[in-house]
């Protein structure tokens, strides 16, 4: 699945917060999410830029995905859909 390229930092937080993060902070244009879901603190940094560059979006997710312990397209098909 191709990833979207007009999602926004804030958009993915609220999307990411379907698997326990919240925004625990926020510097400048940057957001600070943690999770501890999986039994493990995980935190990430997102700018809060809209739209998020491809790279950027695209090593969050797999940072987030290696937290869960879910392959990435299974973690893109569930966020943004079939």
């Amino acid at each position: 699945m191709r990833l979207p390229r007009d999602i926004g930092g804030q958009d993915l937080a609220d999307l990411l917060s379907t698997y326990g993060y919240k925004i625990t902070r926020q510097t400048g244009s940057h957001l600070r999410l943690t999770s501890s879901a999986g039994g493990s603190v995980h935190s990430l940094t997102l700018p809060n830029h809209k739209p998020l560059k491809i790279g950027t979006l695209s090593a969050v997710l797999s940072d987030v995905a290696r937290h869960l312990k879910l392959e990435k397209h299974e973690l893109v098909r569930h966020l943004f859909g079939p």
